[in-house]
């Protein structure tokens, strides 16, 4: 299954991220979207699974929730929009770790593009897709884009467009 996972787009799409998207089978959104007609492009293109984040005004709430937790190739994945990263996590997502521990925890919000481990929570794999849209203090545009199969993450890479 070949994902790909970006965050960020803040109301921006273009036909460089649609293209990337044909190539895969699901589209993976963490977060401020922006609006349904952003989501509704994506959707058309590959099956989207999404979170709001906290840009997104109603319309996307009522439809995305939150915080998503789904499995895909014997991984369960957690993915939300505001989550930081080992060891600094923000408060509610520490509170949830103590209970719960995905094997992929995907966030955005950040704007910063991170792929990292994490030592103390079974060596769970925190994915940031940095930003694909033009708002915010990014430089560069960038999302993921991997495979997984029978319980593995593989061919990671970062795709990075052009500048914002």
């Amino acid at each position: 299954m070949k994902i790909l996972l970006l965050s960020d787009s803040h109301n921006y799409l273009d036909d460089a991220i649609l293209m990337h998207a044909q190539n895969c089978d699901e589209i993976w959104h963490a977060g401020d979207v922006g609006n349904m007609e952003v989501a509704e492009k994506l959707a058309a293109v590959k099956p989207l699974l999404a979170v709001y984040g906290n840009i997104d005004g109603e319309s996307i709430r009522k439809y995305y929730p939150e915080d998503l937790w789904f499995s895909r190739e014997g991984l369960q994945i957690w993915m939300t929009h505001i989550g930081g990263y080992p060891p600094k996590y923000n408060r509610r997502i520490r509170k949830i770790l103590q209970k719960q521990v995905p094997d992929i925890f995907v966030c955005g919000h950040s704007h910063i593009l991170k792929v990292i481990r994490d030592p103390e929570r079974n060596r769970m794999l925190c994915l940031n897709p940095g930003a694909i849209g033009r708002q915010g203090f990014h430089k560069k545009r960038t999302m993921l884009r991997f495979s997984l199969i029978n319980q593995t993450i593989s061919n990671l890479e970062v795709i990075e467009l052009d500048h914002k």
